[in-house]
């Protein structure tokens, strides 16, 4: 008997194709979800969960006045906040991108930084949006994390390099979730749940490498963890 890849939820967004094509590479099932779709129900049909990139969160979900650069997509916060929660408590796998390790860090009680430009002095753009795959900067991985051992790092002080088109980012990260990459400038690229069967979130895009398989290994871990779930 065939076993069955594993169903990746995958939040809606502007631009699909290259997250489908990551899970697709590392043998899931993609699917499309919706924002209408009631967010504690949909997940009896997945086995895995991906947030992915787009606009910024309702500040005042997390307890901010809006910055005039801050753009929200409330009909995304609607569906993908309480969709978060459930799956962090249900502990199905999930995997956060840019927006999504944003929207991660709200719905677990941590805040965000509205405007890199004008509250963190660095000398770093985050926000290169072209092309999809220019690496604008290196991340600092913390050694023996979920996130290291993913990319196959197994040194004392690993990084890498990153594309990156965001102008906000982790600011108090969320209670139970670890620190697992910084910019240079301090900026937090990426978050796991160290107790979760499989919970991170990046805040660059490596589903844009899905052809050249720079992050293959993220992508192969999460669908991975899911497949488990699907048996």
């Amino acid at each position: 008997m065939t076993q069955r890849k594993p169903k990746i939820g995958l939040t809606p967004c502007s631009s699909m194709k290259d997250y489908e094509e990551a899970v697709r590479e590392a043998g899931g099932d993609p699917i499309e979800l919706s924002n209408s779709d009631d967010p504690l129900a949909v997940l009896g049909g997945l086995d895995g969960l991906l947030l992915t990139g787009g606009p910024d969160v309702e500040p005042s979900q997390y307890g901010q006045a809006t910055h005039p650069t801050t753009k929200v997509a409330q009909d995304r916060d609607k569906f993908e906040l309480p969709l978060t929660q459930e799956a962090v408590k249900r502990d199905v796998p999930l995997f956060a991108i840019c927006r999504g390790v944003q929207v991660l860090n709200v719905a677990e009680g941590g805040t965000l930084t509205q405007d890199i430009p004008s509250q963190v002095k660095t000398d770093l753009n985050h926000a290169v949006n072209v092309p999809k795959t220019h690496q604008t900067h290196r991340i600092e991985v913390t050694p023996g994390s979920r996130l290291a051992e993913t990319l196959g790092m197994t040194g004392a002080s690993d990084t890498c390099p990153v594309n990156s088109r965001h102008h906000q980012a982790l600011d108090q990260i969320a209670p139970g979730f670890n620190v697992s990459a910084r910019a240079p400038d301090g900026v937090v690229e990426a978050i796991e749940k160290p107790d979760a069967t499989f919970c991170l979130g990046v805040q660059w895009h490596p589903e844009n490498f899905w052809r050249t398989g720079e992050f293959k290994g993220l992508f192969d871990a999460f669908v991975a963890a899911a497949a488990k779930r699907s048996r």
